[in-house]
């Protein structure tokens, strides 16, 4: 009798892990991971399919990729954070990899971009969920710890800080910053319909291999000095690397590049696209404050930072973030922080993890 309720008991359990599993998953993977212990799944949220890497049991880890990135740029992490007994996903951000790609422009901003996240979230069958953005994933984060705080237990942002809602929308300080938009600026050039996209889908390796760089690699004369937007493209303003950076193997580039030959570069743009918009649509968030623990990494050299020191970084953040637990400048990298530096990286993420167990 007891045995074969047993029987009966288990039975239930997996039947309603396999309905669990089924809800969060619209597709099997098409791919194999190239990651050994990683499996790919297809989850439905928010009204697009997103691709999803996915490695362990335990509290929910969302990691969040930038521009131009993927899943696969937190290769180093998701198998350290697993291991420490995190479910750790890792999706391609729509428009990225083998996520679904919306044509409008408007599909991309912040409110579309945060809902995902808690799409995935509630995929998974989480309330809450700890969530790490690094660059353009960093600004979603931040985003997602604001516009939906009952579904972000902590956050870490990588490479992107946040001292608060700016007064004017962002791309007005960038034009005054360049001859009122006459000198190049990636940013601004993404603004230009169509344009940037182009550029970049004709030659992904030319911009991959320039972008993914330490600030120390040794690089070829740009072969456009001129700084007036109408003197070309971004491309050849990049000197071109004359080798790979230490943190970067031949076949990572090759897969990064074969990510963005399927997927092409005009749904990463068009993040950048939005950028005036996410401040219109969030006068909400004026004076908005974060309650959960947040922690910052970056590269001492990441230009995002602009060679600010952590005591200012930290300043700037507690203007938004009620329980900062921790701003760290890693010596010697660039923006690619949880590339170049791994192991550091996942030192910092474990170190803030175990702090969360002790609040």
């Amino acid at each position: 009798m007891i045995r074969s309720m047993t029987r009966r008991l288990f039975a239930a359990a997996i039947a309603g892990a396999a309905l669990a599993l089924a809800a969060c998953a619209t597709a099997p993977a098409t791919t194999p991971s190239p990651l050994p212990g990683v499996s790919f799944r297809t989850v439905e949220t928010n009204g697009v399919n997103l691709r999803v890497a996915e490695m362990g049991e335990g509290p929910l880890v969302v990691l969040v990729h930038g521009w131009p990135e993927s899943w696969y740029s937190w290769r180093h992490q998701i198998p350290v954070i697993a291991a420490a007994g995190y479910r750790v996903i890792a999706p391609d951000m729509r428009g990225y990899g083998h996520s679904d790609k919306p044509a409008a422009v408007t599909d991309y901003d912040i409110t579309h971009t945060t809902a995902d996240i808690v799409g995935l979230i509630d995929a998974y069958g989480a309330e809450k969920a700890i969530v790490i953005g690094h660059d353009w994933g960093a600004i979603v984060t931040w985003n997602t710890a604001l516009l939906h705080p009952d579904r972000v237990s902590a956050m870490i942002a990588m490479s992107v800080p946040n001292s608060g809602r700016a007064s004017a929308a962002p791309t007005i300080g960038m034009k005054a910053a360049n001859a009122g938009g006459e000198n190049f600026y990636y940013i601004l050039y993404h603004q230009e319909p169509g344009v940037a996209e182009t550029e970049y889908d004709a030659d992904p390796r030319g911009l991959l291999s320039r972008l993914y760089a330490s600030p120390t690699t040794p690089r070829d004369p740009p072969a456009v000095t001129d700084p007036k937007r109408s003197a070309g493209g971004w491309i050849p303003r990049l000197g071109k690397p004359k080798e790979l950076p230490a943190w970067l193997r031949q076949q990572d580039l090759d897969y990064i590049v074969g990510e963005f030959e399927h997927a092409g570069f005009r749904g990463g743009v068009n993040y950048y696209r939005n950028m005036d918009r996410n401040w219109e649509i969030t006068p909400q968030l004026a004076g908005a404050r974060i309650k959960v623990p947040v922690g910052f990494l970056a590269g001492e050299e990441d230009v995002v930072i602009r060679g600010a020191k952590a005591d200012a970084l930290r300043t700037g953040m507690t203007r938004v973030a009620d329980d900062l637990r921790g701003v760290t400048l890693v010596p010697g990298a660039g923006h690619w922080i949880q590339q170049e530096k791994p192991e550091e990286t996942n030192a910092f993420i474990l170190g803030f993890l175990s702090g969360l167990k002790g609040s």
